[in-house]
């Protein structure tokens, strides 16, 4: 698996090398940039909600790596999967609410799709791994 290093019992996990872990950080990013872009309204709500839900993805990939099971990573990978489901929404409540253009939407949901379909694929391989 790119980025774990198997050492006999002992797992050693690189979280920066993983490709997923570099993608929700780059969401994380971007969603900090839009989420500067809304109403002052929304600061404290819609706003800082994103913002949690967008550091948790890569914040619980790092976790999970630092953990020393594969038991620890997947549940670690599941909470970053909620947190992508959980953006998910918010960004389509951003749309709908006119707060995102259709474009920025797009880009965007286009992210973290990806990112989800990538936590999916690196649950499954662990699963098939144990």
């Amino acid at each position: 698996m790119r980025g774990l290093a198997h050492l006999g019992r002992f797992v050693m996990r690189d979280f920066r090398s993983l490709t997923v872990w570099k993608k929700a950080h780059r969401l994380a990013l971007n969603t900090y940039q839009v989420t500067a872009q809304l109403p002052a309204d929304e600061r404290y709500g819609l706003s800082s909600q994103m913002r949690r839900a967008a550091a948790s993805i890569p914040t619980n990939i790092a976790e999970g790596c630092g953990r020393s099971s594969d038991n620890e990573l997947a549940r670690f990978l599941w909470i970053a999967m909620g947190s992508a489901s959980e953006l998910e929404y918010q960004f389509l409540l951003c749309r709908d609410l006119h707060l995102l253009n259709a474009e920025t939407y797009d880009t965007l949901y286009q992210q973290v799709s990806e990112v989800r379909q990538m936590l999916n694929g690196l649950l499954r391989r662990i699963a098939e791994d144990s």
